[in-house]
């Protein structure tokens, strides 16, 4: 009787969206669905002058890019990214910047299963009952194709870092399920992306990188996945 008065279903039917939007001076929209025509950004608030071309993106995209070994997303697709504005004769010019990578390898009908049934460990009950609808094919918004535009944005972002302050961003997998990288092993002052792209699973340590691999393998088998940890370092971060 409580939920049935109007004052609460008001509150039941009035939902605010999460929102897609991130940052003050530096505001990035992320928009588009796994299997949509597209995924892609926003970037505003990036400063004008600054040399930006797709290469620039391309290259931390294409690490991003599903399909590129056995132990990752089987998905095909190239991930190629056109920028539509905000860009004149190769320097930035201070409007608002968008990015686009198209979707190619769209195969809705892999999810039609998932019209009767939720995902174990995944956001689809989680969006049915907040909104009411969810997108069956490939998680939507809830999908890792999601990040996409993060990447893209992040690769302006650092561009803009490196060029004030000589900022550098390094990534690498630390731990995957029980193989942990011992402390120490890995020197953050002078590893590389080069060492960090040796292998791929990414991990710096050639020997816990076949660990690690071997680990995913077994599972990977079974049909079944497992976790990890991925270790940041910044480099001359501005105060």
């Amino acid at each position: 009787v409580e939920l049935l008065k109007s004052d609460k279903l008001y509150c039941l039917t009035e939902i605010q969206a999460a929102g897609s939007t991130f940052g003050n001076y530096f505001r990035v929209t992320t928009f588009g669905e796994s299997h949509g025509g597209g995924v892609g950004c926003i970037v505003d608030g990036c400063p004008p002058r600054i040399p930006l071309s797709e290469a620039d993106l391309q290259g931390d995209l294409d690490r991003r890019r599903p399909g590129q070994s056995r132990i990752t997303t089987p998905r095909k697709e190239t991930d190629t990214c056109r920028i539509y504005s905000g860009v004149s004769e190769g320097v930035t010019t201070g409007t608002p910047i968008h990015v686009l990578v198209p979707n190619t390898d769209q195969r809705g009908h892999d999810y039609k299963e998932m019209s009767i049934a939720y995902r174990p460990s995944h956001a689809d009950a989680t969006y049915d009952m907040k909104y009411g609808v969810r997108a069956v094919q490939g998680g939507g918004r809830s999908s890792a194709r999601e990040t996409i535009g993060r990447v893209a944005s992040g690769a302006i972002a650092k561009k803009i870092l490196k060029l004030f302050s000589g900022t550098e961003v390094l990534a690498y997998v630390s731990q995957v399920h029980q193989v942990v990288l011992p402390d120490g092993s890995v020197d953050h002052d002078t590893v590389t992306l080069d060492q960090i792209e040796s292998n791929i699973v990414r991990c710096p340590n050639p020997d816990y990188a076949e660990k690690m691999i071997a680990a995913i393998d077994a599972v990977r088998t079974r049909g079944n996945s497992i976790g990890g940890v991925v270790t940041c370092i910044v480099r001359n971060a501005p105060r």
